[in-house]
């Protein structure tokens, strides 16, 4: 296939269009300025110009996206988010549509889900979204959606959960950091269960995704095999680092109340809650399992972390 990846620059697309280019396919990306390789396409949003990037594409890995940003810069951070995540996928997909474009992936999220699971996540559950990242990428899925219906354009969602792997940023980045350092945790006594997914795997079912007949159409969770606690989490991620896992129990109450006074308290939520996703349906319709398992991925990203 000759295919699109938008975002070619970002986490996930530097480790997907290798593994494409691999696996046979003509992959071109883009990137929002120029670098002398990928196809510039400036900002996403409802008037980006896709004529270049999707002439001749059989397909489209649409990985671009506005995420969470922890100092906003901008008056009307919700706007942005619709703007690109939302506005600028559907028109992205109505340009695949009419260019004659056949698969069209979507990387979604399971935060279109909610902020905690009660119970695994499955692909027949109402979407809760809880603010404006999730709800514009739930309307992004939507968009995609509606724009396939009545053409040739073949949609396919995936929903992972947290995204780990070597050039990770955000929380679990400081989770590296803080494991490096190796200073006692009061987390001994979480007793949660959350969904990871590593970065080999989901290139992996993206691959899957991008070629099976059986995906048109459909919404797929992925994730590792296995879900795990905080405490667990953090003792695999110190064993990869060949750091000790210092943990020392304590009350959840003090917990929430350090987040409070410290800012920290999505932080905090984050560690003591649920997050899970069932990832049966994939794994029933597409065959597919997950080729590394969290140790593999986790020694793969402390090697990228402390070479």
């Amino acid at each position: 296939m000759r295919v699109l990846v938008t975002g070619a620059s970002g986490f996930v697309g530097r480790a997907l269009c290798p593994a494409l280019a691999q696996a046979g396919h003509d992959v071109s990306g883009t990137v929002r300025t120029p670098n002398g390789k990928d196809i510039p396409i400036g900002d996403i949003g409802p008037g980006t110009d896709w004529t270049e990037a999707l002439s001749g594409a059989d397909a489209v890995i649409h990985l671009a996206a506005r995420t969470h940003i922890t100092k906003e810069a901008i008056a009307d951070p919700p706007a942005e988010f619709r703007r690109v995540n939302a506005d600028g996928t559907a028109r992205l997909a109505e340009a695949a549509a009419k260019a004659g474009v056949r698969r069209f992936v979507y990387l979604s999220t399971v935060k279109v889900m909610g902020e905690r699971s009660e119970a695994p996540f499955r692909e027949t559950d109402t979407p809760r979204p809880e603010d404006a990242y999730a709800q514009t990428k739930l309307d992004g899925e939507r968009a995609l959606t509606i724009a396939a219906a009545g053409s040739s354009l073949e949609p396919v969602i995936l929903r992972p959960p947290l995204v780990y792997g070597p050039g990770v940023k955000a929380n679990f980045l400081s989770l590296l950091k803080l494991c490096q350092i190796a200073p006692p945790l009061p987390f001994a006594t979480i007793q949660n269960q959350r969904s990871i997914l590593y970065l080999g795997n989901l290139v992996d079912a993206i691959g899957l995704c991008l070629t099976a007949e059986k995906a048109v159409g459909e919404t797929y969770f992925v994730r590792d095999a296995g879900d795990l606690s905080t405490p667990d989490l953090i003792r695999h991620m110190a064993a990869a680092l060949g750091r000790p896992a210092r943990l020392f129990p304590a009350p959840h109450g003090l917990l929430r109340l350090a987040g409070a006074i410290t800012g920290k308290s999505q932080a905090i939520y984050t560690l003591l809650g649920d997050l899970q996703v069932e990832n049966e349906k994939i794994h029933r319709q597409l065959g597919w399992n997950p080729p590394f398992n969290v140790v593999q991925g986790l020694q793969e990203t402390a090697a990228w972390f402390s070479p």
